[in-house]
């Protein structure tokens, strides 16, 4: 009779931890929450092999989001431009745009229907040719969505080599040591008067050498040349921006780097754009910053639009090298 007593107890207690062990994840659900949706819309091809791969890099950058599991689900839309199918936007926490600018950039078509999905709150983050758009509407959308736009005959658009020392007290900064990396950095940008709402996040000082390419609508001009040459200003080369309760509180983040696609191969370059994506989503940045994951030769070589062209595997395994050494 004991052992029968002692195997209905035994009974009782698996089915009971049975039915905890169900709800444990619906449980777990509740307190984090479902993963928050971030849309990527890569745009249409551009430079050629390894520059401007918005494809390539939407889909990297997506990849380590995901794996960093930190409540975070991404999709990326590949189509050429605005989504064809505007519905994914629908429950998104935040979208991200990496595309060719200016007169060619996707938003400009769209600029009052996008604006009530920012409306709701949705982050963006505008990366490299993305942050530029025609002055006048396009850029005024802008400036209420991430603070800050590329303006064309105001900023410019040189290859140099930016140095990054320090970084402010926010949460993008998190886990980001200091880093120096070849790129199109754009600079001089177009802010929100008197910098409302926006926090700079990388900046640097460029050389003359920036400004020796001719006058013209995306280089060297006089506004350009007093603010470096004579008053010697930082230029702020990434920023966070954040929104007003007219925006429903939303966030933006603009990074005017990632012409170079190798340059994703920098765990500091990379995880700052993660750190940026997932703040636009208002999630909590680890305090170390997201996990950059680890990056291989085949991970920057996957989905380009062009064939292989001045890219070999060694030199690609040369840069991870130096970056990351």
């Amino acid at each position: 009779m004991g052992s029968l007593n002692i195997y209905y107890k035994l009974l009782n207690l698996m089915i009971t931890i049975k039915k905890y062990y169900i709800l444990l994840p619906l449980f777990c659900s509740f307190l984090i929450g479902e993963n928050k949706k971030v849309v990527f819309v890569a745009g249409a091809k551009s430079h050629g092999y390894f520059s401007h791969e918005h494809i390539a890099g939407s889909k990297l950058l997506a990849k380590q989001l995901d794996e960093a599991n930190i409540g975070l689900k991404s999709v990326v839309v590949t189509d050429d431009g605005y989504p064809k199918d505007p519905e994914v936007f629908k429950g998104a926490a935040a979208v991200v745009v990496y595309c060719d600018g200016g007169g060619r950039h996707l938003l400009n078509a769209h600029l009052k229907e996008f604006d009530q999905i920012m409306k709701q709150g949705v982050g963006l983050a505008c990366l490299h040719y993305g942050v530029e758009v025609p002055k006048g509407a396009p850029g005024n959308y802008f400036l209420k969505w991430i603070g800050g736009y590329f303006e064309t005959n105001w900023s410019v658009n040189p290859h140099w080599t930016a140095d990054f020392q320090l970084f402010p007290n926010h949460p993008i900064s998190f886990g980001i040591k200091p880093f120096s990396i070849r790129d199109e950095w754009y600079y001089h940008m177009r802010f929100r008067e008197a910098m409302k709402g926006v926090t700079p996040i990388l900046s640097a000082f460029p050389s003359a050498d920036t400004l020796k390419r001719k006058d013209g609508a995306h280089s060297n001009n006089a506004h350009v040349r007093e603010s470096v040459l004579k008053r010697k200003e930082k230029q702020h080369v990434a920023w966070a921006y954040q929104r007003g309760k007219d925006y429903n509180n939303g966030r933006g983040f603009g990074f005017t780097g990632g012409h170079n696609h190798v340059n994703w191969g920098s765990d500091n370059f990379r995880k700052l754009v993660l750190n940026g994506i997932v703040w636009i989503s208002q999630n909590n940045i680890p305090p170390k910053g997201v996990s950059p994951g680890d990056l291989s030769i085949a991970d920057l070589q996957a989905n380009q639009d062009y064939e292989p062209k001045g890219w070999t595997s060694a030199q690609i395994k040369q840069k991870l090298i130096e970056f990351n050494q």
